[in-house]
């Protein structure tokens, strides 16, 4: 009876004992899913393996990812093109959510946007990272997602950043925003014009298609009075290579009007740049991802993560090439583009 009772308790304890190893031992499966190739989803997506790897999660060790990357050519994007990537989206969701992973992540607002409630309906928890508007993607407010999902957002305060404006360049009073269609860049400007005011910016803009050339638009805005130029996140600046960019700076630079980006898009030209790292914010969906894989956390409860100080970079190179000296403020608290 006692050698029955001994090998009972033996036999309990083994359990106990391999209990964490069968945890540990647990290969978790992740899938993303993004519209596009661009270089800040890329850094987003880097950022947030390597955040993983810190916490515990290796790709190849304990961790199998599956990458979805829907082909879309926002420059020759018609309705139907739209309409195509939209019904992709959706297929690669059901997909997904027959596969059952541990976890989804969602790079961008579209496929955040239009993936999410099949993916959520399915019971598998979705975090996103490298989405500029939380509300535009279906959250339900700037800080919470909603049931099922989580992430981290590249919203910046649009009043913080003027007034980070407004300190470098004081004498500037009108600023000019050339955007497209996008919902960013759109977004962008109009807070921009909403805030401006309050710091002492007029803001004119002019939108144009994803095909066209920026000369054009920035010559008129230029017209007008334009002493700064705004560049909004917006695909549109991302296309052929920055080749918008290279167009605005050359024809601001032979009037030494300086270039402010919004976007940490670090492309040469723009004095300034003030904005969220793509590159953090991926590592903020990350830490959202472990509590939920490690911790069991529901990503319902997990506020929407961002960067609580905006970054400033500035471009000392082009400030000299334009006789352009930026206050001791500024100076200070930037770090150097290069």
């Amino acid at each position: 009876m006692r050698k029955g009772v001994l090998l009972f308790a033996c036999f309990c304890s083994l359990l106990v004992l391999s209990a964490p190893c069968f945890a540990q031992d647990k290969t978790f499966r992740i899938e993303t899913l993004q519209v596009t190739a661009i270089e800040p989803y890329q850094n987003s997506y880097d950022s947030f393996l390597k955040a993983l790897e810190e916490g515990g999660l290796v790709q190849g060790v304990n961790l199998e990812i599956k990458r979805t990357v829907i082909d879309f050519d926002v420059e020759k994007a018609g309705l139907w093109k739209k309409v195509l990537v939209l019904m992709r989206i959706k297929s690669e969701a059901s997909r997904i959510a027959r596969e059952k992973p541990d976890l989804v992540l969602t790079i961008g607002t579209p496929a955040t946007k239009y993936a999410r409630d099949r993916i959520i309906a399915a019971g598998i928890p979705l975090v996103f990272t490298a989405v500029a508007i939380p509300t535009a993607a279906g959250c339900t407010s700037l800080t919470e997602a909603g049931k099922g999902f989580t992430g981290s957002t590249l919203y910046m305060n649009m009043l913080d950043t003027l007034k980070i404006v407004r300190l470098a360049f004081p004498a500037i009073k009108t600023v000019g925003i050339v955007h497209s269609d996008d919902e960013n860049g759109i977004a962008h400007m109009e807070e921009v014009r909403e805030y401006g005011p309050s710091v002492g910016l007029t803001v004119i803009s002019r939108e144009v298609n994803k095909s066209d050339h920026i000369t054009p638009a920035v010559q008129e805005l230029i017209d007008q009075g334009a002493q700064a130029f705004a560049i909004p996140l917006d695909t549109y600046y991302g296309l052929r290579n920055y080749e918008a960019c290279y167009e605005l700076i050359e024809l601001a630079n032979a009037r030494k009007i300086p270039g402010i980006s919004l976007v940490l898009m670090k492309f040469p030209g723009a004095i300034l740049y003030v904005g969220s790292d793509f590159g953090l914010i991926g590592a903020l969906s990350a830490t959202q991802a472990l509590k939920i894989l490690k911790d069991g956390a529901d990503p319902g409860t997990l506020p929407i993560l961002k960067q609580e100080e905006l970054k400033i970079l500035v471009d000392t190179s082009q400030m000299n090439k334009l006789g352009i000296q930026l206050p001791m403020e500024i100076l200070q608290i930037a770090q150097s583009v290069e």
